[in-house]
Order: structure tokens, then sequence, then C-alpha cells
């Protein structure tokens, strides 16, 4: 049997996906586009966020750099995904997350990054 989309992602992931980004709050990425904005065609921009990762089709656009002042007077770049790319990764992260935390609770006081220094 043929499915229609190679990835399975319940549609209701993309909806719990984006409550978590809504309750993060943020600002706009590099389309302008803010939450509020986002939540404006709600309906509409999830489908189409859903539908491209379903599909295999997604790809996120760029994001905005801010330079964020450090104590010693430099700067440090950091990085402003658009709202529905943020609604994306939370979708992967809501995936991942179950999958990997039993591995990382099987060495008590190590964190992730001990972990995979011990894969390598």
């Amino acid at each position: 049997m043929d499915r229609a989309k190679p990835y399975d992602i319940p549609k209701r992931e993309v909806w719990e996906a984006s409550k978590r980004v809504r309750a993060n709050q943020g600002a706009a990425g590099v389309d302008g586009q803010t939450i509020a904005d986002f939540e404006a065609d709600l309906s509409n921009n999830l489908y189409k966020l859903w539908n491209r990762m379903s599909s295999g089709s997604y790809f996120p656009p760029p994001v905005r750099r801010v330079d964020i002042p450090k104590d010693d007077g430099k700067t440090r770049p950091l990085g402003i995904p658009t709202v529905a790319d943020r609604v994306a990764q939370m979708v992967v992260k809501r995936f991942l997350e179950p999958l990997l935390e039993p591995q990382s609770r099987t060495r008590k006081g190590f964190n992730d990054i001990h972990i995979l220094q011990g894969v390598w």
C-alpha cells in the first residue's frame, strides 16, 4: 500500500507544537511575521507547514541575525528563526526527545555531551 506522504506526522503534533511556540513567545524572524501574524491565518499556516514536513519538501528559511552585546563590549550573533520554523523545530523536538531521553538517563551524572562523546 502506497502512502500519500512519506513521513507520518500527525496534524495534531503540528497543532501542539504551535501551542508551545505561542507560549514561548519570541521575536519575528527574517520574514517579519510575528506570532500574532502567524495566528491570524493559523489553520492555513499550520496546514502548509504540516504538508511540507510530511511530504519531505520542508526547507527552513534563513534566520534573522541579531547581535547581542556581551559584558566585554563585544557582541555575539543570535539567530532568530521564523515562527513557522520554530513550530517545525518543536515538532521534531517532541518526536526525538522521548526517543533520546532514555539513553541520557542510563548514565547518572552525565549530560548529553558526555553521552555523545562516548559514542565517538
